[in-house]
């Protein structure tokens, strides 16, 4: 009892009636570009969390008074 080949074939015949062809076929380009900006996305974001951040420690000279410096400490 599901959808048939010939259930499909009109239903896909109903909406292209309704939204017109040039339609479609933007709406089809839009969730491309869409889905190709997200993967590029998490592409970058793979990218950028491999990178470890950099940190740049001011001389006593130039922090201002009382200001404090987050460092992380590592043995080696």
């Amino acid at each position: 009892m599901g959808i048939s080949t010939t259930h499909l074939i009109i239903f896909l015949v109903i909406i292209v009636l309704i939204f017109g062809t040039k339609k479609l076929k933007n709406i089809g380009s839009d969730l491309g570009g869409a889905v190709k900006g997200f993967k590029d996305g998490m592409k970058e974001g793979e990218t950028k969390a491999a990178e470890p951040p950099v940190q740049q420690v001011a001389s006593s000279d130039q922090r201002a008074a009382g200001e404090t410096i987050d460092v992380d400490a590592t043995r080696r």
